[in-house]
């Protein structure tokens, strides 16, 4: 039981709000607040596997076991920007997903002239 204290103490302290927003950085009179977007899950369990004695219904513990797991997943949202007084939000630019769509819908312009050569043929 205290493993899952622990764990559970562990997974409270890495959700906090500074995995949210950074520090905030200041030069020349702008301010940069950086934002991610932070998930979490976890889960636990335990259970005891049963020895049977004798020919009755008589059991007996064997073995116990319990364990507890989390995870954190963040990635870079943007970030605020404060100048003169003004905040305005400026968005992370995800290059790897920009790069998957351009292949998506290279892959798929291939498999529509493939179709379309494949239909004239006949």
């Amino acid at each position: 039981m205290e493993n899952v204290q622990t764990i559970l103490a562990q997974a409270r302290d890495a959700m906090t709000v500074k995995r949210v927003f950074g520090d905030p950085i200041e030069r020349d009179g702008v301010t940069v607040i950086p934002v991610a977007h932070v998930m979490g899950g976890g889960g636990g369990g335990g259970g005891a596997s049963l020895d049977r004695q004798g020919e009755g219904t008589e059991q007996r513990e064997r073995e116990t076991g319990a364990g507890a797991g989390f995870g954190v997943s963040s990635s870079p949202a943007g970030v605020f920007v404060i100048k003169n007084g003004n905040v305005s939000w400026q968005p992370a630019v995800n290059a790897n997903r920009i790069v998957m769509g351009g292949q998506v819908v290279g892959a798929l312009a291939l498999l529509i002239i493939y179709l379309l050569l494949r239909a004239r043929r006949r």
